[in-house]
């Protein structure tokens, strides 16, 4: 059990991967520098009544017709290439910064201390490859794309280093990369992955990059920008609004940061064919909204907070699996403070 005096009530720690939003345009495979940007289209469709039923309503014919014939207008947002386009372009930058040795805020000097000396010494051992490795991984698959990935012929994505006097340029066939799995045969993954594990090696440095990823869909084929989130659906026209800026479709910041960080393979679950999700995002309890599951839990000692607080007071972990775990957590960032009481 830890010793009061070293516990910190106020820990926090930045995010080292840092996306923008990704911004849409459409093209064509054949002509890829003629690009003009995707905008949102608003309609109006009349649908059909569809959802589960009270069961006096299924097992009277009469009350079921009538109730098929209430009109379900509804407005929708939806997005869509040009008749002359096949092609989808999201461009988004990507910011790695270094410094997870020292947390951005921490009330106790006896718990940094250990906190600072642990992370120094998986910097020494590890020097970040294997998350590296993970993250150019999940860019050159273009797992960003989340549903435009689907049903589409061609993905290039073309990563380009933006630092001043040590640019670098990568080009990669995404439809050749699994999103279920990582496989480190690749050069140039490797390559990507080492600039980025250097710059999160390091104390203060940084590397920008830029993402241009081309997606083969389909002439006038409808894309998939970010849904936004309306908290009160019932005063709004729409029943589905999609995220723009500046009259641009876009994508998420976030969206696009937890396709980056699903590097989780190390959970208990994951060679379960059964139950296993493939990578999962790095999150403390593993969790999975969309499944509506936690994959790591205090009960099974596998969530962030059981591994972390004996890794950062200087305790080994039994596998360095869980160590790459905690350290992708502290890249995600987050507020991590104990109570004290």
């Amino acid at each position: 059990m830890a010793k009061k005096e070293n516990i910190a009530s106020v820990l926090a720690f930045e995010k080292k991967l840092v996306p923008s939003d990704g911004y849409m345009y459409g093209t064509q495979w054949k002509n890829k520098e003629n690009t003009s940007p995707l905008k949102l289209i608003e309609k109006s469709v009349r649908g059909t009544i569809s959802n589960r039923l009270k069961k006096a309503v299924q097992d009277d014919p009469a009350k079921l017709n009538a109730e098929v014939e209430k009109a379900n207008l509804q407005t929708v947002d939806v997005c869509a290439l040009g008749v002359d386009q096949d092609t989808l372009k999201l461009h988004f930058t990507l910011k790695v910064l270094g410094g997870v040795q020292q947390p951005s805020a921490c009330n106790n000097a006896l718990f940094k201390q250990s906190y600072s000396a642990a992370v120094a010494g998986y910097i020494e051992r590890e020097k970040f490859t294997e998350l590296g490795r993970r993250y150019a991984y999940n860019l050159a698959n273009a797992r960003f794309l989340w549903r435009n990935r689907v049903g589409a012929e061609n993905i290039e994505v073309q990563v380009k280093a933006l630092n001043k006097d040590n640019e670098q340029t990568w080009i990669f066939d995404a439809t050749k990369f699994s999103t279920r799995e990582f496989q480190f045969e690749d050069q140039d993954v490797n390559s990507l992955g080492a600039r980025i594990a250097q710059a999160l090696a390091s104390a203060d440095d940084f590397l920008i990059l830029e993402i241009n990823c081309l997606v083969q869909t389909g002439k006038a084929q409808e894309v998939y920008p970010s849904e936004e989130l309306v908290l009160d659906k019932g005063k709004g026209k729409k029943s589905k609004i999609l995220y723009h800026v500046n009259d641009i479709a876009a994508m998420h910041s976030q969206k696009i940061g937890n396709a980056l960080r699903s590097i989780d393979t190390w959970y208990p679950e994951y060679d379960d064919i059964e139950t296993s999700a493939g990578p999962i995002a790095i999150e403390p309890y593993g969790a999975v909204t969309n499944l509506g599951k936690a994959y790591r839990t205090p009960k099974d000692k596998q969530d962030f907070y059981t591994f972390f607080d004996n890794f950062a007071r200087g305790e080994k972990l039994d596998r360095i699996e869980d160590e790459h775990y905690v350290m992708a957590t502290l890249v995600r960032g987050g507020v991590f403070g104990e109570s004290d009481k």
